[in-house]
Order: structure tokens, then C-alpha cells, then sequence
């Protein structure tokens, strides 16, 4: 027998409703339905119309009405997107029209660089963090902050300094991986955003702080002015970087609207194998206060979900 004093409530005067009264916010008409293997859009379409795959429809239509309108179509990147392979890809879509800029946070252009000089990046931190080569790399140290320095003296941000210097020294063989490359061949801006001390290059002897300081600054100027063309239609999308861009998109934000330029009714979406706090926060939910629009997250990893969203886009 219970030592409790307390006795269990019963339930037989509980009400009920006909299940039909009640409703139900998932019904058969959202389910996923067997795709036939003929078309990607077959595939979209046949996903369920619910959570991540409504919101993955969602923005593969808000890039759509972008490129239709001409609004600003900007691809913010951490360097992951660039070790898994993805140059290629993103190159493919800004030849056929669905990249006004990218935006690179430091890790990516180093990526990047490397991938254009040498075929090959993404050391092996464990085994050479001990002895202290890690960042030590000779190639990527001089030729980045020489193009740095360089740019600063013409005026010219990071991401413009780096693909100028690359399309001197790239190797052919390796120059068609290279987003750096590739966007200075075709006009596209590429903006560079670094915190000193963050990348392998500061540490080189020939870093300057100064010309970093007014090349990355220069770029963070030019990503104000792209992100004013989001108004009203544009798509900012932020994979990859749980930090640095997510921070820098938002002050870019603020400044277009200090400056009195609109800025309302856009779509930003993070796409991340992790939803982190900066990106949810910064991204997908405050750039839409009291403005319309809406943002989007959708987790999943980078060397899958970019292909897809790129194969979705291209065949329509």
C-alpha cells in the first residue's frame, strides 16, 4: 500500500473530441511520395511539404524569383565548403546566373588559394601543431600577403587582391578549382573577411597588419553596397561559417539601413551540418525584425546539400 498521502486523479470524467473535430497539423496530403528517379525536380516535388523539405522548396523558389528580378544573390562560405570539393559547383552556378558575389571568411580563401598554387590544402593540424609548422606553409604565407599588400596599394579589397594575384601564378591545371580565380576571370566580386590572428598567413614574416586591416575593410565596404541590391527580393545565404560572417552580414545590415537605404523583404537561409547559435540569431532571425522577409535553416552536410540545391537550381 502507498505511504503517499496524495491519491492519483481520475480520469473518467475527462472530455474527448472526434479526431475529425480536432485536426491535424500533418496530413496525407504533405507526405513524400516515391520519386521515379527521372528528374531532380521530380525528386524535390516528391518530398514531403513538411519542416526541412518545405523549407528547402521555399528556397530554392526565393533563388528563382532572385535571378528572375534581378535582385542580389550573395553566397557566404566558411572554408569546409571549399575543402569538401564545392568550387566547382558554385563556379557552375555563377556562369549561369545564380551568383551576384561570394563572401569568404578568412578559411576559405586560404582554401581556396591553396587549392589554385598547389592542388591540395587542409593540413594535418595534429601532426604538425607540436613542433609548430602548423600554418607554416612557405607558398601560401608569400604569395597571399604579397597580393594583400599589393592590393592595399591599388585600392583593391581582399578577395579582388587574391584572384589577381592567382590569375598571375595559379597553375593551369589546378586554376579551374579556384572560386578566387574563377570569380576575377568573370568580374564577380568576391569579398574577404578576416579577424587578425584567425589565418595562417598573419603568422607569416611578411604579413602586414595594416594592408590586411585596409584590404578585408575595403571588402566589408563593398558587402555593404552588394547587400543593398537584397532589398526587396534578394538572397543571402550563409554556409559553412558560424562566426565571422554571420557577425559581418549582420553589421553590413545595419549600416545599409543607417545610411537610409531599404532594406526589407529578403531571404537569408543558413545551411550548416550544425545550427549554431551566431547563425540562427544573426542570419535566419534578426535581419527580419519588424522588415518582412524570412530566413531559412537547413542542416545538413555541405558536400550534399550544396550539389543538391545547385542541381535543383539548374534544372529549371
Amino acid at each position: 500500500m502507498t505511504r503517499y498521502p496524495q491519491k492519483p486523479l481520475t480520469f473518467d470524467h475527462l472530455k474527448t473530441v472526434p479526431i475529425d473535430a480536432r485536426g491535424g497539423k500533418v496530413q496525407i496530403e504533405h507526405f513524400a511520395r516515391p520519386c521515379d528517379g527521372k528528374s531532380i525536380d521530380a525528386l524535390i516535388d516528391s518530398l514531403p511539404k513538411i519542416l526541412a523539405a518545405d523549407s528547402l522548396r521555399s528556397v530554392l523558389d526565393a533563388l528563382r524569383r532572385a535571378r528572375q528580378q534581378n535582385r542580389a544573390i550573395l553566397w557566404g562560405m566558411g572554408g569546409h565548403v571549399i575543402k569538401c570539393g564545392l568550387a566547382g559547383v558554385l563556379l557552375d552556378l555563377m556562369r549561369r546566373g545564380w551568383v551576384t558575389a561570394f563572401v569568404m571568411n578568412g578559411a576559405a580563401s586560404i582554401h581556396d588559394f591553396e587549392i589554385a598554387i598547389a592542388g591540395q590544402t587542409s593540413e594535418d593540424v595534429e601532426a604538425v601543431l607540436p613542433d609548430g609548422r602548423f600554418g607554416a606553409a612557405e607558398e601560401t604565407g608569400r604569395e597571399m600577403n604579397r597580393a594583400i599588400v599589393e592590393g592595399a596599394r591599388d585600392e583593391l579589397g581582399m578577395g579582388e587582391a587574391l584572384g589577381r594575384r592567382l590569375d598571375e601564378i595559379a597553375k593551369p591545371e589546378f586554376a579551374p578549382h579556384s572560386i578566387l580565380h574563377g570569380a576575377y576571370r568573370n568580374s564577380t566580386p568576391v569579398t574577404v573577411h578576416v579577424a587578425i590572428g584567425t589565418d595562417t598567413p598573419h603568422t607569416h614574416p611578411q604579413a602586414d597588419g595594416a594592408a590586411i586591416g585596409a584590404a578585408t575593410h575595403r571588402d566589408f565596404r563593398l558587402l555593404c553596397s552588394l547587400v543593398t541590391a537584397l532589398d526587396n527580393g534578394g538572397v543571402y545565404l550563409n554556409i559553412g561559417s558560424a562566426v565571422v560572417l554571420p557577425e559581418v552580414f549582420l553589421k553590413a545590415v545595419s549600416v545599409v539601413r543607417n545610411l537610409g537605404h531599404p532594406l526589407a523583404n529578403f531571404t537569408t537561409v543558413n545551411f550548416d551540418f550544425l545550427q549554431h547559435y551566431r547563425p540562427r540569431l544573426n542570419v535566419v532571425e534578426r535581419p527580419h525584425a519588424r522588415s518582412g522577409g524570412r530566413g531559412f535553416a537547413i542542416t545538413g552536410h555541405h558536400e550534399i546539400m550544396i550539389p543538391l540545391l545547385a542541381a535543383a537550381l539548374t534544372a529549371s
